[in-house]
């Protein structure tokens, strides 16, 4: 029933009854993969999507949690359940109730706005095209001194020469399949990443990255 990865880790009181909970209680398998480590901290909050809220409600309740009322919460068009483990530390299920109207990321040839590129600001140009390639994982569309255009999936990204027109730092958002995923890969090649993916309550489970020059990237997954 669960449909998108998770990967958190958890500070817990027993980390063996935290996993038996999550494992024989919860029903959670593979998908969700939980590092449970001893420890204390201020309750953390966990989104899951499911393709079954009703159901998976029903299982929960079932094995002996006591799950809340699904709640139908419109501002991320999903119904969602909470569940509390032995730590304090928040589950929520969710389903999208509005699948077939919701479209986060419009089809090519729809609309009229087709992509933007951001343009951040680089003194030194040339260690910012290695450092996308190489640490960040984007490819070399077109370079010159003074301007880059990089490449990754479906995302571009123009580095320009810090200057008059250019100057401070700047930022830029993107979508992505599995930011757990992405956050691993980035970490791993070295990336200045500024911590662990977070779950928001509006529905988005995103982290961010600085680059060289400190401009921000947010990566960000819907929980659509």
């Amino acid at each position: 029933m669960i449909v998108s990865p998770v990967s958190r880790d958890l500070l817990v009181a027993d980390p063996a009854c935290s996993a038996a909970f999550y494992r024989d209680v919860l029903g959670l398998g593979s998908i969700v993969n939980i590092d449970f480590r001893k420890g204390s901290s201020p309750p953390q909050s966990i989104f899951i999507e499911t393709s079954d809220v009703a159901a998976l409600r029903e299982s929960i309740a079932a094995r002996g949690a006591a799950p809340s009322e699904i709640q139908r919460v419109n501002w991320i068009k999903m119904e969602m359940f909470e569940v509390r483990d032995p730590d304090g530390h928040a589950l929520w299920f969710g389903q999208s109730f509005n699948r077939d109207t919701i479209d986060m990321h419009t089809s090519a040839g729809r609309g009229q706005l087709r992509a933007m590129h951001p343009m951040l600001p680089h003194s030194d140009v040339a260690a910012g095209i290695a450092h996308y390639r190489d640490v960040l994982g984007f490819t070399i569309n077109y370079a010159q001194d003074d301007l880059a255009v990089m490449d990754r999936d479906s995302v571009r990204i123009l580095l320009v020469a810090r200057g008059e027109k250019f100057s401070g730092i700047g930022a830029c958002s993107a979508y992505v399949r599995h930011a757990d995923a992405l956050y691993a890969e980035l970490a791993g090649r070295g990336a200045n990443v500024q911590g662990e993916p977070v779950s928001h309550p509006w529905g988005l489970r995103d982290f961010r990255v600085l680059d060289l020059e400190g401009n921000e990237l947010t990566f960000g997954q819907t929980f659509e």
